[in-house]
Parts: C-alpha cells; sequence; structure tokens
C-alpha cells in the first residue's frame, strides 16, 4: 500500500516532520510518501495562502495517481483542496482536520482546537461544521505562533500545553485537537500533560487512508466526486485543463513573473 502525504505547503523540513510522524504509525506493507509541492506558499496562514496552495497540491495529487499511490492525506488543517483532490484521485483522500475531529468524536463528547494564529479560527470552526455534531467543537484557541516558527521556537511545547488546560477548563471539553501539522511531534507529550486525549490529524489521517484502502474504499465518481472535465485553462494553469490522461506532463510550476517554468 502507498499513501500519498501531501505537505500543501513549500517547506521540506515541515514535510520532513509530517512524514516521521506518518510512518510512525503506518502499518506493515505501507509505505508513505510526503512530498512538498513545487509550487506554493512556504506556510499556510490565510484564506490567500490557501488558495494558492491548491495548485501544487493539485499537481501532487495528479502525479500520485501517474505514479500508483493508493491514498492521499492532505497535511493542513485547513484541508485545502480536499474536494477537488478527491475528483483527481481514484483512491481515498482525507484531510487532517476531518480526521482528526472524526477521531475526536470516538474519544469524548467535545473536543477543543489549539492553533497557531488566531486569524484561522474562522476556518476551524467552519471545519468543524462540516465534519462534527453541532455543539461539538467547544473552542477554538491560538497559541499566536507562526506555523514557520514551530520547529524553532523552544516556547512552544509549554505554550502549547498551557492552552490546552485552559481550553479544556474554559470549554468544558473532553478532547484536545492539534490545529496544525507543524505541532504532530507534541502530540503524545500535550496528552501526557493534560490528563486528556490529543489528537493529532496527521497520524488520524494516515490511519484512516490506512483502513480505507484496506477495506476496499475507493472515492465515489457518481456525480459530485467525478472526474473534472477537460477544458481549456489559460496562463499558468493551463495544463490543469489537459485530459486527465495527459495532465501531469503539462504541468509546470508557477512562475509569478508571469512564465511557467519546467519541472
Amino acid at each position: 500500500m502507498r499513501i500519498r502525504v501531501i505537505n500543501p505547503n513549500t517547506t521540506a523540513s515541515m514535510t520532513r516532520l509530517i512524514e516521521a510522524s506518518a510512518r510512525a504509525v503506518a502499518g506493515p506493507g505501507t509505505v508513505v510518501e510526503a512530498v512538498t509541492p513545487a509550487m506554493g506558499p512556504a506556510s499556510i496562514e490565510s484564506h490567500y495562502d490557501e488558495a494558492l496552495a491548491v495548485p501544487g497540491l493539485l499537481a501532487e495529487v495528479i502525479a500520485g495517481e501517474r505514479s500508483g499511490a493508493d491514498g492521499y492525506v492532505i497535511a493542513c488543517f485547513g484541508d485545502p483542496g480536499l474536494d477537488a483532490a478527491r475528483e483527481v484521485a481514484a483512491g481515498p483522500v482525507v484531510g487532517i482536520a476531518e480526521a482528526a475531529m472524526h477521531a475526536a468524536m470516538l474519544a469524548g463528547r467535545g473536543f477543543s482546537v489549539v492553533t497557531t494564529l488566531g486569524r484561522t479560527a474562522g476556518r476551524a470552526h467552519d471545519l468543524a461544521g462540516r465534519y462534527a455534531p453541532a455543539g461539538a467543537c467547544r473552542g477554538v484557541h491560538a497559541c499566536e505562533i507562526p506555523v514557520l516558527e514551530l520547529e524553532s521556537d523552544p516556547t512552544v511545547l509549554p505554550r502549547v500545553v498551557d492552552l490546552a488546560r485552559r481550553a479544556l477548563e474554559s470549554d468544558g471539553s473532553d478532547v484536545i485537537v492539534l490545529g496544525c501539522a507543524g505541532m504532530a511531534a507534541f502530540c503524545a507529550e500535550v496528552s501526557e500533560r493534560v490528563g486528556v486525549p490529543v489528537i493529532d490529524g496527521v497520524t488520524a489521517a494516515t490511519l484512516l487512508v490506512q483502513s480505507l484502502v484496506t477495506l476496499g474504499v475507493r472515492t465515489s465518481k457518481r456525480d459530485e466526486y467525478a472526474p473534472p472535465p477537460a477544458k481549456p485553462y489559460a496562463g499558468a494553469l493551463a495544463g490543469f485543463g489537459a485530459p486527465a490522461s495527459s495532465r501531469l506532463d503539462s504541468l509546470r510550476p508557477i512562475d509569478w513573473n508571469g512564465s511557467s517554468t519546467a519541472r
């Protein structure tokens, strides 16, 4: 079984951390391949970032289809491009917010999200409305640490632990969901310190994709998730309009000076 874990941002060091977390839980015989898109933002901390991450993410899904990947994890808590990726992929595609929130509902009656920046809280609430019963997400709390500082800031772990404790107390929740793929490595230690289940979406999504592939469950191609029709796309996105059979060959990373570059 081959699971392609896509870090939708272009920071390779974060991809390596995500890959280590996914491989730690993958079963025998499961190959985890973590990839970094050739185009997109260095981190995803806004709607603008999220929108511009999607073309690079979809290019990696198309590449996975050509190389025989069995399923995909979208390793950003905003679950960017999730529905579009399901149109392109034959196998299951799971977002880490989706997986974490579903897992949290199996471990308690309500959960709190501990994330990076407060400006992303609205997106987390939107996703909770899609993935969890009404009222299950009791609150979203931000430690106000930028994504790219999670690796280097020595205060991250104690701040996340303190924020998780305060979230449990203020929200009356049973479970903590970590709201960023870059927090994956903190999961076990935060859980030990706060005394409740703490869910990391990277590991939850990896195991969920693995389970779906084992069950033989593929993305339904009826109606909404049918392959997108080929049609002309202009400019740097021209390759995305090619027929599915040749789409990867025509894709090129975006050069923001207005042209495309060879991959």
